[in-house]
């Protein structure tokens, strides 16, 4: 079934054509130079591409302005103004964390994103892309492509087509393709992207990414070569380079198959730690973890909204980072704090640990210390869904888990003592910090504090 077309609005007041399909960890592909999502639902090969992407998961897919189904009568193509496009659809779907699949120039879009945004993108998959726009015309070859597409529209349409299919130009495929890029853009449109996206440089955003990253590439494509792409892997911490075979900068044309295994393979990554992440079940025995910045409203009136925001998201970052680590599923997050539970209580107290380690590693260096409280509580708590139909935990061992947390200071990781027991023998060191009442409940409970510093 063809998926619907919405819209959603961009900041600066420019209407952005998407849809959804699919179900499952959200999955954004990013437009390339030109799109028509509609258009691409009524050719094949792009329809088949599109159908395997959300056979595992949502994927989501949108037209940039200037072109397809969005706002055609727009001036500014500036790698700034493409990055409110895509803020505009995930906040339109409420998404709060995703990957993002980006070829080309949209590229550098979704990399200036990811380093912007550490703690939405899940996964960034960089498909032919590269560093700077002007890395695409190294070749003396680009740059005789480059020449035409300002003097001869329809040459440049079915050049196009060949350079990107593979196909000779009276093939039914490529003038397919040369008639779908017409109808994408218009001639003055291309040209005035193209002409911003040369000027696109990212180089020093790269070093902020932190998501895990796969770059994409093919040996034999023409521009941009193989040495772009180990550029782009090099500069982003931690990134995989997969070069693959073939000569089309279309991820559908050529071995699909091989494309869409190493995709897929990179995103199931994260599928572990989503599994062991589900919702305990009524009457499954789960850990429970909260966090909670102290001092935080100080903090914020100290620095300022905008500052104070950006350490919350430093904050989010290194948390999440931890859960993702220890296989914890993060049940929410209250601005300054999380919750999240495990099915062990050792990998809870082994997260906890590297929480306070992390932000004391961060704060050696940083004028704006993040002082961290940790509580833990195991229990049969309650699942349910909440008003906006995603899980939550409930319950006794719940609200006990938070009182805790509460009573601890900047710096420590307070557990009742069920956790301690749970975990005796593994090597956590114990504090005794007796019984203690805790805010509506009549028994005391008895606490420990997890003494996690190297010198303990």
């Amino acid at each position: 079934m063809e998926p619907r077309i919405q819209y959603a609005k961009t900041s600066d007041d420019v209407n952005i054509a998407f849809y959804k399909m699919g179900e499952g960890m959200p999955l954004v592909c990013l437009p390339e130079t030109f799109s028509h999502v509609q258009m691409e639902w009524q050719i094949p090969l792009y329809r088949e591409w599109y159908e395997a992407l959300a056979q595992k998961r949502m994927l989501v897919r949108y037209d940039r302005r200037g072109s397809g189904l969005s706002e055609r009568d727009v001036a500014d193509y500036s790698l700034d103004v493409l990055v409110l496009d895509l803020e505009a659809v995930v906040g339109r779907l409420g998404l709060e964390r995703f990957a993002l699949l980006a070829g080309s120039s949209s590229g550098l879009v979704a990399v200036a994103y990811a380093a912007r945004n550490p703690e939405r993108v899940s996964h960034l998959i960089l498909w032919c892309s590269h560093t700077r726009g002007s890395d695409v015309w190294r070749s003396s070859r680009a740059q005789a492509f480059r020449a035409i597409r300002v003097t001869d529209w329809e040459l440049y349409a079915e050049s196009l087509a060949h350079l990107n299919l593979g196909v000779p130009l009276d093939e039914e495929e490529g003038l397919a393709f040369a008639a779908f890029v017409r109808e994408a853009v218009t001639w003055e449109s291309h040209k005035a992207f193209l002409a911003a996206a040369e000027g696109f440089d990212v180089t020093d955003l790269l070093p902020q990414v932190r998501s895990p990253t796969l770059v994409l590439h093919r040996r034999e494509v023409a521009f941009p070569d193989v040495s772009v792409a180990k550029e782009l892997a090099s500069r982003i911490p931690d990134a995989r380079l997969a070069l693959l075979e073939g000569t089309s900068t279309v991820p559908f044309l050529g071995d699909t198959e091989t494309v869409l295994s190493a995709i897929d393979e990179f995103l199931d990554e994260g599928e572990e730690t989503a599994v062991a992440g589900k919702l305990a079940q009524p009457g499954a025995f789960r850990t429970i973890l909260f966090t909670d910045i102290e001092g935080s409203t100080a903090m914020t009136q100290r620095l300022g909204d905008a500052k104070a925001r950006e350490v919350l998201r430093e904050h989010e970052r290194i948390t999440r980072e931890c859960l993702r680590a220890h296989g914890g599923a993060e049940v929410k997050t209250m601005g300054d704090g999380f919750m999240a539970s495990f099915g062990s209580a050792v990998k809870a107290l082994e997260c906890a640990t590297a929480i306070q380690q992390a932000f004391a590693a961060r704060d050696e260096s940083s004028e704006t210390p993040i002082r961290v409280r940790i509580g833990l509580n195991a229990g049969e708590p309650i699942a349910e869904d909440d008003p906006d139909g995603r899980g939550d935990l409930f319950g006794t061992a719940v609200i006990r888990a938070a009182r805790i947390a509460a009573l601890a200071h900047g710096g420590e990781i307070l557990v009742a003592n069920v956790v301690r027991e749970l975990a005796e023998g593994k090597g956590f060191l114990f504090g005794d910090r007796g019984e203690v009442a805790l805010r509506g409940f009549d028994d005391p409970v008895r606490l420990f504090e997890v003494r996690w510093r190297e010198e303990a």
